[in-house]
């Protein structure tokens, strides 16, 4: 059974005759009655009744009729919502990154996007590198950015963009008068710094190991913005995404430490062999520029 088969049988009990309905659906005669035939073969029942005066609907014909009605209504709509997905007039990205993504490097992108394409949802989740990659294994996630190396055979991954991790301080800092210092000077400095178990912190905890340098962290946040906030106020320093740094404007100073250089690789990570929803292939294409 067909839907055209269903519409071939609608039409002939709205026209009461072969010929017309044939004529209505770009049909010959012969093949409209042979799509009757083929549906009266499926349900094992005559479903029209032929006189001189034309066709009729006989007793379970017009069951049937009435039934594919409301079949073909919820066929054409379901047709209308999967062109209006594959026109990017209907869909959702569902992507999550670390702070930096989520505050810095995505607005930005989705906002271009949506002038196109001013109809796709976005949901976005802020959450460590880990996180998200699991999330995106776990199909919570069709799209995650994450700090490389990263290690798993379930992902598929694009590389994204190279990010500077830099240390910032209050504007009236004495480290901001000097705008460089050697490594040394940060020994039991006051550190503001990203949860101990994000991708970023390990970094920083890796490079001041590396230089030999022990620092006080004092206060441990997951939001850059609060971050940025704290160092303004003079709470202490910090290491942060270079995209942080530019958005806060002059609310902080960049102090380049000698000694000491911080980069980290971003990328975009999907699930292997799971295919992205036509919202989220075209995200991540104008994602990676591609």
């Amino acid at each position: 059974m067909s839907m055209d088969q269903l519409r071939s049988l609608v039409e002939v009990a709205r026209r009461g005759a072969i010929t017309s309905a044939a004529r209505a659906l770009g049909l010959t005669q012969p093949a409209l009655t042979r799509r009757i035939q083929l549906l009266e073969e499926e349900f094992g029942t005559p479903l029209l009744s032929r006189s001189q005066k034309g066709v009729r609907l006989t007793e379970l014909g017009q069951l049937v009729e009435a039934e594919s009605r409301g079949l073909l209504e919820r066929y054409d709509h379901l047709k209308q919502e999967v062109a209006a997905h594959l026109r990017l007039e209907r869909g959702s990205v569902r992507i999550g990154g670390g702070a930096t993504a989520v505050s810095f490097l995505l607005p930005p992108l989705i906002r271009d996007f949506r002038r196109q394409h001013s109809d796709i949802v976005f949901q976005l989740k802020e959450t460590g590198s880990r996180e998200v990659a699991a999330d995106v294994v776990r199909e919570r996630l069709e799209l995650g950015i994450v700090t490389l190396p990263l290690e798993s055979d379930e992902l598929e991954v694009t590389p994204l963009r190279r990010d500077s991790i830099v240390l910032v301080t209050a504007v009236d800092h004495p480290f901001a008068r000097r705008g460089r210092v050697p490594a040394a000077a940060l020994q039991g400095v006051p550190l503001i710094g990203f949860e101990r178990d994000s991708a970023i912190r390990r970094l920083v905890d890796a490079a001041l190991e590396s230089a030999g340098v022990q620092v006080e962290v004092v206060m441990e946040l997951r939001s850059i913005q609060s971050i940025l906030q704290m160092v303004a106020l003079r709470l202490g320093v910090a290491f942060v995404s270079r995209l942080g740094v530019d958005a806060a404007g002059s609310a902080v100073r960049v102090v380049q430490v000698r000694g000491v250089s911080i980069r980290r690789s971003l990328a975009v990570v999907s699930k292997r062999g799971r295919p992205l929803s036509v919202a989220a292939e075209a995200f991540l294409m104008h994602l990676t520029g591609a």
